[in-house]
């Protein structure tokens, strides 16, 4: 509740000197005068004159689940963030991720586009293509993990904190990780979901792979990891193994999500994938633990997308 400041008390003004006022005028100002006194708007405990009561405007909070009055974008710091490409500045400029996910689905972020695949909330799905659909990252690196294709590429920020993931597993005696597939561009996509079109036919390619340019790995922000022990095995092998437990426990401190789990199915339409990871940073990915989300169709208050319009 918003405090009001008290009414000020007046200072004794020194006595002004003129002409007696005739007997029956003074009369009428004491009447006046004693008329004002009396009344409760007047009088106060303190003896000073209250003011009209003033309608305070009470602000509606994030936690409601309402818009707030000030816009994040407009902050300068959020602004040079976003100016700078520092997405990791951006989200903590709104107060952090679950403030920045507030601010989006209650349409308060105005700066925030979910579809701009150069940022880290990007929400690519069956629904909701890269534009353009060729788009092709900047500042790739090699994934420093045992790679089992030449897929062996993600963005840098990615590398590093995959990096981190698979020392901290080792560290915590569940294993090695190791990696299947990083960045795939537009090209490779094509290849890879017609193969499995060929193999398994529409329905089942659709459950399992991205068509061209519905991809998170195109973004270089998504990658699959296996379980390695003398030899690393493939996706199918790492539900279950205790990579896989760890990972799905732990990869949110490293800024991942599993973008597919199984209670997500009929949201994103894919068949549960406990290998694919998505990078969002530690920030949002603290945020969406947090809340217990298991889609970022949920996370970001978007509709599911099960099915391609066509």
């Amino acid at each position: 509740m918003l405090s009001l400041p008290h009414a000020q008390h007046a200072a004794p003004r020194s006595p002004i000197r003129g002409p007696a006022l005739p007997l029956g005028a003074a009369v009428t100002a004491i009447g006046i005068l004693l008329s004002i006194a009396s009344s409760p708007v007047a009088s106060s405990s303190e003896g000073a004159a209250m003011p009209e009561p003033v309608a305070v405007r009470q602000v509606p909070s994030v936690e409601d689940g309402a818009t707030t009055a000030a816009d994040p974008c407009a902050d300068p710091v959020v602004q040079q963030a976003m100016a700078n490409g520092d997405d990791a500045a951006t989200v903590a400029g709104f107060g952090g991720g679950a403030e920045f996910r507030a601010a989006v689905v209650t349409g308060n972020a105005p700066c925030i586009s979910l579809t701009d695949p150069a940022r880290l909330w990007v929400v690519v799905n069956k629904a909701l293509p890269l534009t353009p659909p060729d788009y092709a990252p900047t500042g790739l690196g090699p994934v420093p993990l045992q790679m089992t294709t030449p897929s062996g590429q993600v963005r840098s920020d990615v590398a590093a904190a995959v990096g981190r993931m698979a020392d901290a597993a080792a560290a915590a005696g569940v294993g090695r990780i190791g990696a299947n597939n990083g960045y795939r561009s537009y090209g490779l996509q094509v290849t890879t979901y017609d193969a499995h079109v060929r193999s398994q036919g529409q329905a089942e390619a659709d459950a399992g792979s991205a068509r061209p340019g519905h991809s998170e790995h195109q973004t270089g922000l998504a990658l699959d990891v296996v379980a390695c022990d003398a030899a690393c095995g493939g996706l199918d092998g790492f539900g279950g193994t205790g990579q896989s437990d760890w990972v799905a426990a732990h990869a949110w401190e490293f800024g991942f999500i599993v973008r597919y789990e199984d209670v997500g199915t009929p949201v994103t339409g894919y068949a549960p994938e406990p290998w694919h990871l998505r990078y969002v940073g530690v920030d949002l990915a603290a945020a969406y633990h947090a809340g217990g989300y298991h889609t970022l169709e949920e996370f970001f208050g978007l509709p599911a997308a099960p099915d391609y319009a066509h």
